[in-house]
């Protein structure tokens, strides 16, 4: 999927969602050390830059090694990067971008409705169900609300075409 989005929309940045990255780690991690890896990797998305982040990133990476957390620091030092898309935006969209969970809410309303019916009698009713759930979505609640201030990126926008 992320190919083709490349090659549809060459210039969209990619963000991976930084709980599933936790996640991710979680899962080569012994229980007894989930809670002090997670303030580790949660300090790295707490820097005030991508280049604080990226240092701080070597460090909890040395640091899961000298706990011989080999495969831990490895999917950390393999995906960090992914997850720091965000701090290219506005700050103050920072934390709307670093997670996807708009999606994986709407996602979890549409399974929910799904298992209801159980079993479709073809695959254009389930199609309808899943387009009639989010036409109402969309016409309901994210209709009324903005998600992010848009105003920030256009700020932006302006800068730079200023100082072409």
């Amino acid at each position: 999927m992320l190919e083709a989005v490349g090659e549809v929309f060459p210039e969209a940045k990619y963000q991976r969602c930084v709980v599933h990255f936790y996640r991710n780690i979680f899962s080569v991690v012994p229980k007894s050390k989930v809670k002090l890896v997670a303030k580790m990797l949660k300090a790295i998305h707490a820097q005030e830059s991508k280049k604080a982040s990226r240092e701080k990133a070597k460090a909890v990476v040395a640091e899961l090694r000298a706990m011989k957390l080999k495969e831990a620091a490895k999917k950390v030092e393999d995906g960090v990067e992914e997850t720091l898309t965000y701090a290219g935006f506005p700050s103050e969209h920072w934390t709307r971008i670093r997670t996807n969970n708009a999606i994986e809410r709407l996602n979890r309303e549409i399974r929910r409705r799904t298992r209801v019916v159980g079993c479709f009698p073809d695959g254009n009713s389930a199609l309808m169900l899943v387009c009639a759930r989010l036409r109402h979505v969309a016409g309901t609640q994210w209709g009324n609300k903005k998600y992010m201030n848009m105003k920030h990126l256009e700020a932006i926008c302006e800068d730079a075409s200023v100082a072409i």
